[in-house]
């Protein structure tokens, strides 16, 4: 008896039926406490699980969203910023007003942004963590997923311009206390209202390994030794 499959039977599945979730993301580091400190006070990420040389944490139900693992051998990149590799995780808040308040909340305690950019379809803030990572806090620009999706595949704002203008935060917050609605400032933000005096060159953050090294040399020759384990 002949089995007639369908064309599927032979033909490879370009994805999968159910889609995985993302779920976390792993940073190999030199110094597991000046990275649990800043994912603590930046985005609220607790560890579940802290050692001296590896940490998981999360901020929300799963057992873990970012870990960070000091394992023998590993080094201080090199020219941090211009390397292949992660260039940011981001975290998003669900509405404009809880954002805003984390940056001032931040500034308080001396921890501003790089840069911060209005891309369309979010308007987002990028820290710094102690190694270098770029670390996004966004709001959603139409409160919606299914909406910013759509402005990113449709529109020709988008095609044209992927980044969009930066903005000072200071200005934002204080349009904001005065009364500013989101949807207002970001279209006033997406018309370069609110731009910084000096706008920084692009999407590159700062490379902080040759200042740490010259401040901290254990930091370099530590990561020389090969007999410790995670």
């Amino acid at each position: 008896m002949t089995i007639d499959h369908s064309q599927y039977f032979r033909v490879p599945k370009p994805r999968p039926i159910r889609p995985p979730k993302f779920h976390h993301a792993t940073f190999m580091t030199l110094d597991v406490d000046a990275m649990v400190a800043f994912y603590e006070l930046v985005v609220g990420l607790q560890p579940v699980y802290y050692s001296q040389h590896a940490a998981w944490l999360t901020n929300d139900e799963a057992n873990h969203r970012i870990a960070l693992l000091k394992i023998p051998g590993v080094h201080p990149p090199i020219d941090k910023p211009h390397s292949a590799g992660l260039h940011h995780t981001a975290f998003e808040y669900d509405d404009f007003g809880a954002w805003i308040d984390n940056y001032e909340r931040l500034r308080s305690v001396g921890v501003v942004p790089t840069v911060c950019v209005d891309h369309g379809m979010t308007i987002s803030m990028y820290y710094q963590d102690p190694d270098g990572n770029g670390v996004e806090i966004q709001v959603d620009a139409f409160g919606d997923w299914a909406m910013s999706k759509e402005w990113m595949w449709a529109s020709q704002e988008f095609a044209e311009d992927q980044i969009g203008p930066q903005f000072d935060p200071d200005k934002v917050l204080e349009a904001y206390r005065n009364g500013a609605s989101a949807q207002e400032i970001h279209e006033r933000a997406r018309r370069s209202e609110f731009l910084p005096e000096q706008p920084r060159q692009g999407m590159w953050f700062d490379d902080p390994w040759p200042a740490r090294i010259a401040a901290e040399p254990a930091l370099g020759a530590d990561s020389l030794t090969t007999d410790r384990a995670v």
